[in-house]
């Protein structure tokens, strides 16, 4: 199989979430897309870039109160590329939720490429930003 031109999409068969043309797994619903030995051109292992981990908590003593998580993804140039409302919901004391982000980054190799690709960290700018976790 052919490597993906990196960023290219497709819909899971699962879940019909929009996902990577090159993941093995679906990063939404976890299901298997890709199995056998013959796997070239799929993900090696992922870098975890960022992540970001917290707990809300509705106030005691009031009544419900309504929630929306967003996530919105800016360019370099601080122009939105992205932004998806992911779930709404209420909360009543005590209840609270938990909320991760993460973003992974792959590898890609393509036919113009080097069959070894230059490590994550040397190809992603913006390693001055505050938060930044890349390995070197």
């Amino acid at each position: 199989m052919p490597a993906a031109e990196p960023g290219r999409t497709r819909t899971c068969p699962h879940c019909k979430s929009t996902i990577l043309e090159s993941a093995d797994v679906c990063p939404a619903c976890h299901h298997h897309l890709r199995f056998g030995a013959d796997r070239r051109g799929t993900r090696s292992a992922a870098e975890s870039l960022f992540r970001i981990e917290g707990t809300v908590q509705a106030p005691a003593g009031g009544g419900a109160w309504e929630y929306d998580v967003v996530v919105a993804l800016y360019d370099e140039k601080g122009f939105e590329v992205g932004r998806e409302v992911v779930h709404v919901g209420a909360l009543r004391a005590p209840a609270s939720r938990r909320c991760v982000v993460t973003i992974d980054a792959y590898p890609t190799t393509t036919a113009a490429e080097p069959s070894r690709p230059t490590p994550l960290s040397q190809k992603l700018p913006g390693r001055s930003l505050p938060g930044f976790r890349g390995r070197s």
